[in-house]
């Protein structure tokens, strides 16, 4: 299909041709997709025949309404919304023309582009010869260069030919040249060794033997030819023959001949010469026969039946330290390098070792304590004289001052003092010994370096220190019987920390005994000593136990079982407070002691070095000690108790100040608690007061039922004094002088009054509201309990049973607040309203009085309720605030 410029259809065969005027250039889509001409003005034609498509279609689309790319409705919806109504079609001759108008342009730019493309082709040939013209004659240069670079490699080759091989030539008859030279020095060498060997010139032959060594050094290339073979077979003669004539002279040492003979120390002290330039096995092989020649005495004299005893082992150390005085100058022959008076020790050492030990094995009986400690004391100090001797400077140990420092109680600036002394001291030694090491003033192969004379023979003693450790133990038990029996159980004027004599003496004991055995061992007798101090400080915990006043009554006492009254004087509460003084004392340094000997002790059985369970054990004086004192307490107020019963609350005109009774309890606090607020530290002064709070309010919660009838004005008498009994328990801080616990204090003691003062509110209201009110304030309670307080309004038996009867038709108000949750809120001075409450304040409620539980459970001992007694306190502290259970009944009871 052919479109001109008139937009007529025709039939053609070729993609574009001319119809001989420019702009009548003839474009057919339709034969786009057939193979073109390779020219260039074919293909840019093609092109541009592409890009000119959607034009020409789009012309075609506006003027016939027709596309090969679109469909006939598509064409249509494009004409009908150009020419919408008939008016518009005025407008088709414009349109048209603005197209036609296009067409030319778009056929002058093709135009344009077909001649520049032609001129660009003609060019483009034309540098394209040129350019593989150039990279040919490129080529051709580079095979020239390279073919002339051969030539002058193979002509340099020529000359230096003969060169190299002058100077192969001459650099092997250098070789040969220097070898024979050498090969005659050894040769000479050699004869003059054998010479010197054979009369015994150990000075010139060990001059000699180090050249033959270095000479030799340079035939090592050489080892398979025959004469180098046979002169090594010869040198290894001589060196042999050297080695037997030093072993020969050297066995006459210390047989008396150095004496007769003057120059045979000099003759031995030339031989070592000798020795260091022979191999060092030799050296090696010479001190250690000369050690067990030395020793062979040793062994001869104590291996017998008089010398061989336990008690005789100073005399070893006695022999070696004489045996190296006297031979001191006759020993100065060997080099300082050999080290032999330290390698004999070595030796004297693992042979003594051998021995004790098979004393102590082979001994029929158990040996004497102090037979035993004091060969193992000499034994400890003969090796730090070793250590110090052969070991360098050995630093003085800070075990002693540190042991001393054990329970001390001493005021913070004499501490402070103390221990900057102390460190400054082991800085400045710190400092010395980097500075060695910086300088590197120790050299490794010294003595000492990588030997440890340290227990090398006192350590055999360790299996056999048991008797040692059952003396220290029964020792320390007897000091803990006599110390008891002869403490006053009071406390010297101005005594500054109210603990008794005998827990510091026992510590003070304890750290003698620890210095004894860190003096002698920190291994396995250490440890066993360790858990003898912690028998014994459980030993000493029981004593304070069975000190303290026997028996009980009240609510606490039923909750720990403690039968029986408790009845103390005021020197028995002094008493009880030093008792919880010196358990507190106990308990840090137990804590002080454990660490001081997991410094001390072996690395070993550090882990194992565990204070805990002592720890307890005076945790649990401490709580009992408490608990007794508030038993005590307890047991003052019987006599107004009673007298409380006593009074005829039915027959009261008038309301008048608070009772008798009120005021004797206030009396009995007045004298006793600014005595225990003086002794006792806040933290287990809180503990006291809460339990005494939780002794007192129920029980005068309980004592009310003990009453007989009450009228309506004995009910707001004793309202009344409720709150002067609440006001006297809240004074009780400040009367301490301890107010830092004032207002947790305050709570507690709200929440433990408040009880009765709803009983009472439940007896002042009305007889027809009387249930409403008690379920409101007693969600939990019971008939008989309701029945109870009916019989204490005075209602007769007739009355009381249609209340009774309402009151268990409609039930206990289960979905009231509890008696817990009431207490925690201020108590109204009038009867409360019935008050609604959700699981959820129920739960927030038990939240916060765990809270509480724990807190005064943090007393019982380091805030850890975990064994023994001060878990059994725990438990019913926390029975105190739940809702059922049967401590929770103790407590109601």
């Amino acid at each position: 299909m052919i479109i001109d410029r008139f937009g007529l259809f025709r039939y053609c065969k070729k993609p574009w041709s001319w119809r001989g005027r420019e702009r009548d250039l003839i474009f057919n889509p339709e034969c786009l997709d057939r193979p073109l001409g390779s020219d260039p003005i074919s293909v840019a034609v093609a092109g541009i025949h592409r890009r000119r498509l959607p034009i020409v279609l789009a012309i075609i689309s506006s003027d016939f309404g027709f596309d090969q790319a679109m469909d006939k409705s598509s064409a249509l919806e494009y004409i009908n919304q150009m020419f919408p109504t008939e008016a518009s079609l005025s407008g088709v001759e414009p349109l048209m023309q603005k197209i036609h108008g296009e067409i030319r342009r778009v056929d002058a730019s093709i135009l344009s582009a077909v001649r520049q493309q032609s001129n660009s082709g003609t060019k483009a040939k034309e540098d394209l010869a040129d350019a593989t013209r150039a990279v040919e004659e490129l080529s051709y240069k580079i095979q020239e260069i390279k073919s002339k670079a051969e030539q002058s490699e193979a002509m340099v080759q020529e000359i230096c030919r003969d060169i190299k091989k002058l100077d192969f030539a001459k650099k092997n008859i250098t070789t040969t040249i220097t070898a024979l030279h050498r090969l005659t020095m050894l040769v000479s060498a050699v004869e003059q060794l054998q010479v010197m060997a054979s009369k015994r010139q150990y000075k010139e032959a060990a001059a000699q033997l180090e050249a033959v060594n270095q000479l030799c050094n340079h035939f090592e290339a050489y080892r398979d030819v025959p004469k180098i073979m046979e002169l090594r077979e010869k040198l290894n003669n001589i060196k042999q023959v050297l080695k037997s004539h030093v072993f020969s002279d050297f066995s006459s040492l210390g047989t008396g001949k150095e004496t007769e003979e003057t120059n045979l120390l000099q003759q031995l002290s030339d031989s070592c010469l000798v020795v260091d330039a022979l191999e060092s096995s030799v050296r090696e092989e010479l001190v250690n026969n000369f050690c067990s020649r030395e020793l062979t005495s040793y062994e001869q004299i104590f291996e017998g039946a008089e010398l061989a005893k336990l008690d005789k082992t100073e005399r070893r150390y006695a022999w070696i330290k004489r045996r190296i005085r006297t031979n001191e100058e006759i020993w100065k022959i060997f080099p300082a390098s050999w080290h032999v008076p330290y390698r004999l020790c070595i030796q004297f050492c693992k042979k003594t070792r051998k021995q004790v030990e098979s004393i102590l094995v082979n001994m029929k009986e158990k040996p004497e304590v102090a037979t035993l400690l004091l060969a193992l004391q000499r034994t400890v100090e003969f090796e730090k004289e070793l250590e110090k001797k052969f070991g360098g400077d050995v630093p003085t140990s800070d075990i002693g001052d540190d042991i001393e420092e054990i329970g001390t109680w001493e005021n913070n600036s004499q501490n402070i003092s103390k221990i900057r002394k102390k460190y400054e001291k082991k800085f400045a030694a710190g400092q010395e010994s980097g500075e060695n090491e910086k300088t590197g003033n120790k050299d490794l192969s010294a003595p000492g370096a990588g030997f440890n004379f340290r227990g090398i023979i006192s350590s055999c003693f360790e299996p056999h220190l048991t008797p040692y450790i059952e003396l220290e133990e029964k020792t320390l038990m007897e000091r803990l019987e006599k110390v008891v029996q002869e403490e006053t159980w009071d406390i010297e004027d101005g005594s500054q920390n109210n603990v008794l004599h005998s827990s510091t003496q026992l510590f003070s004991d304890i750290k003698k005994s620890l210095k004894r055995c860190s003096v002698l061992t920190k291994n396995q007798t250490l440890f066993n000593l360790f858990k003898v101090f912690q028998r014994v400080l459980k030993a000493y915990a029981t004593k304070l136990f069975l000190k303290l006043p026997k028996g009980g009554t009240g609510i606490v006492a039923a909750a720990t079982g403690m039968d029986g009254q408790i009845k103390v004087s005021d020197r028995d509460e002094r008493v009880i407070c030093y008792i919880v003084n010196s358990a507190e004392y106990c308990h840090k340094t137990s804590g002080e002691l454990a660490e001081k000997v997991s410094e001390i002790i072996d690395p070993h059985y550090a882990e194992g070095v565990d204070m805990s369970e002592v720890q307890d054990e005076f945790s649990a004086v401490i709580t009992k000690s408490l608990v007794t004192l508030v038993l005590g307490i307890e047991t003052k107020f019987d006599n107004e108790m009673a007298a409380m019963t006593r009074v005829q609350w039915g027959t009261l005109d008038s309301v008048g100040d608070q009772s008798g009774y009120v005021n004797g309890i206030n009396t009995i606090l007045s004298s006793s608690i600014p005595v225990l607020g003086n002794l006792l530290t806040p933290v287990y002064f809180q503990f006291f007061l809460d339990k005494l709070a939780s002794s007192l309010g129920p029980r005068f919660y309980a004592n009310i039922f003990r009453c007989k009838q009450l009228s309506e004005t004995g009910a707001q008498q004793m309202l009344l004094d409720t709150q002067a009994m609440k006001t006297i328990l809240l004074e009780i801080p400040s009367l301490a002088r301890q107010t830092s616990t004032a207002a947790s204090y305050s709570k507690f003691v709200s929440r433990e009054m408040s009880r009765a003062e709803a009983l009472l509110k439940v007896i002042l209201s009305p007889i027809d509201s009387v249930a409403d009110t008690y379920r409101a304030l007693f969600p939990e309670g019971t008939p008989m309990e309701f029945q109870r307080i009916l019989e204490l309004k005075g209602l007769k038996k007739a009355d009381q049973q249609s209340i009774l009867d309402d009151f268990n038709k409609h039930g206990p108000g289960l979905t009231q607040p509890s008696v817990s949750t009431a207490m925690r809120q201020p108590v109204p001075t009038t009867p409360a309203p019935p008050m609604a409450i959700t699981n959820q304040a129920t739960a927030a409620g038990f939240i916060a009085n765990s809270e509480d539980v724990l807190t005064r459970a943090a007393a019982l001992g380091r805030g850890a309720a975990t064994t023994g007694f001060k878990k059994f306190i725990a438990l019913t502290e926390a029975a105190k605030d739940r809702k059922d259970g049967p401590l929770r009944r103790l407590f109601n009871a």
